[in-house]
């Protein structure tokens, strides 16, 4: 391993970030050393990096994969990094790609670990789970809790039951705000998204997540109350004769009680009713 770029030196030499453009550069040498291996348990052949910035975590990355693909929207950042990384790129161990992480196209990456840009985290993440490839990811501490929250807790609720669908979700460390430049107002977290196929089935994964975000917005209501009180968002014609098709036990239980496998066994319940229906 070789001695690792200063972070504060290459934000010296790079400019400034600017955190209303959602820019908190990670300072923090022990942080930046540890993220890389949460992702020893993975395969390392190309990383994908998404909001390089001044590229501190991208100098950590390349000590850990034989291959690093790196995402940068902010164009001054993007030509700096070009020039930082110049050995790198030359030997074809490093790119750097200039755009928005929401429309660029990513290669063929093996796992994904990024300090991720927290006002399009939901967003990115949503991209990067259905490829079914492993991640070490950045987030506001309190995202981190509800991706990774089980039923029947309070921060359980949509967000839980779509990552848990893809992947095994575990925090695997906090980190405080003076870790970064500028300091967020918010506690970090670093979270290890492991993919997995779920044990259950879904019939349309697009009406099983439409149908978990029209119930958890009647969270609070029993689950016969929601399934009627959502027929607007769910899309279903009938709710009525949904709910006459689910036992009692689960009509009385609240959403934020259900386990992902209950919740797509209802939406199956509901899509098969919907399309019976000529729907």
């Amino acid at each position: 391993m070789t001695d690792s770029r200063d972070p504060d030196a290459l934000i010296r030499r790079a400019g400034r970030p600017n955190p209303d453009r959602d820019q908190h550069f990670l300072v923090d040498d022990r942080v930046l050393d540890r993220i890389p291996t949460y992702a020893d348990d993975f395969d390392t052949a190309h990383v994908l990096e998404i909001g390089a910035g001044t590229g501190a975590l991208t100098d950590r990355l390349l000590d850990h994969a034989d291959r690093v693909t790196t995402v940068e929207r902010d164009r001054e950042y993007a030509a700096f990094l070009r020039e930082e990384f110049a050995d790198e790129i030359a030997a074809d161990r490093l790119a750097v790609v200039e755009g928005d992480a929401l429309d660029v196209e990513f290669p063929e990456y093996t796992c994904c670990v990024s300090n991720l840009p927290y006002g399009v985290s939901s967003e990115v993440t949503f991209r990067l789970l259905p490829d079914g490839r492993p991640a070490v990811l950045m987030y506001q501490l309190e995202f981190a809790e509800r991706m990774a929250a089980d039923p029947g807790t309070s921060d359980y609720g949509r967000l839980s039951v779509a990552t848990q669908h893809y992947a095994d979700v575990e925090v695997v460390e906090t980190v405080p705000p003076e870790a970064f430049e500028p300091q967020p107002r918010v506690e970090s977290a670093v979270v290890r998204l492991t993919p997995r196929d779920p044990d259950y089935e879904v019939a349309d994964e697009q009406f099983f997540f439409d149908f978990v975000k029209a119930l958890f917005t009647q969270r609070r209501k029993t689950v016969r109350n929601a399934i009627r009180n959502t027929v607007h968002i769910s899309g279903l014609d009938d709710g009525d004769a949904v709910v006459d098709a689910v036992d009692e036990e689960i009509l009385g239980e609240r959403p934020g009680d259900l386990s992902p496998a209950t919740f797509a066994a209802l939406a199956n319940v509901a899509l098969g009713i919907q399309e019976g229906s000529g729907a």
